[in-house]
């Protein structure tokens, strides 16, 4: 029994980097690819994690590009890179942007981090609705509230290889100061909360994890 539970306990590494869900929209996209050996799953692991570091090509790894993503770094300047705790990504949806975040939704990278244990491997990727980066009033510039979280992360558990998008704490962003934008808000929030969000996410999972990109 012990040594059951032992295994249980590993096939969720990476689940206490996941905010608790307390109200609001909830989602998983999950994308899994059984290999071969463990090699084979460690070169699809680091694979994965280099395309999910890479925030400017998301929208290209997509199968179905329904957004294009940004990064910028703490200072507001574009950058070429990969992502690094502190900076921010533009987020340029279907349909009209907020005149808060200059036309974009915005998110801050709060957390970005590796564990490993034995025979697994998970690297995190978190972000929160924030502010523009030059905005010196701090209203969150997107259509959630900044209680919301999108967790990504690629794991490897043995041969195992997975991408996965966990989003938590949806709700529409209505306290930006102008009516146009909250009602706008009001429209993609409450569209994410109910989970049409879902779409764009597992593209990206399972573009994360294709064999070319």
């Amino acid at each position: 029994m012990k040594i059951k539970r032992i295994e249980m306990e590993r096939e969720i590494i990476g689940r206490d980097h996941i905010p608790v869900h307390q109200s609001g929209g909830e989602t998983d996209a999950i994308e899994r690819v059984a290999c071969e050996s463990y090699i084979q799953a460690i070169e699809l692991y680091q694979i994965g994690k280099s395309r999910l570091a890479d925030v400017n090509r998301w929208g290209e790894m997509s199968n179905i590009p329904l957004s294009s993503f940004k990064l910028f770094d703490s200072s507001g300047r574009s950058c070429d890179r990969t992502v690094a705790e502190g900076d921010y990504i533009r987020i340029d949806i279907p349909g009209p942007g907020t005149s808060i975040g200059k036309g974009y939704d915005w998110v801050h990278v709060e957390a970005v981090f590796s564990e490993v244990d034995f025979d697994e491997d998970v690297f995190t990727l978190r972000v929160r609705p924030s502010s523009h980066p030059l905005d010196p009033e701090g209203k969150t510039a997107h259509f959630l509230t900044s209680k919301a979280t999108s967790t990504f992360q690629i794991k490897r558990v043995k041969n195992v290889v997975y991408a996965e998008e966990h989003a938590r704490n949806e709700s529409p962003n209505m306290e930006t100061g102008n009516g146009l934008d909250n009602f706008r808000n009001a429209l993609v929030g409450t569209a994410a909360k109910i989970g049409l969000s879902y779409p764009q996410w597992k593209s990206l999972v399972k573009g994360l994890l294709k064999a070319e990109v």
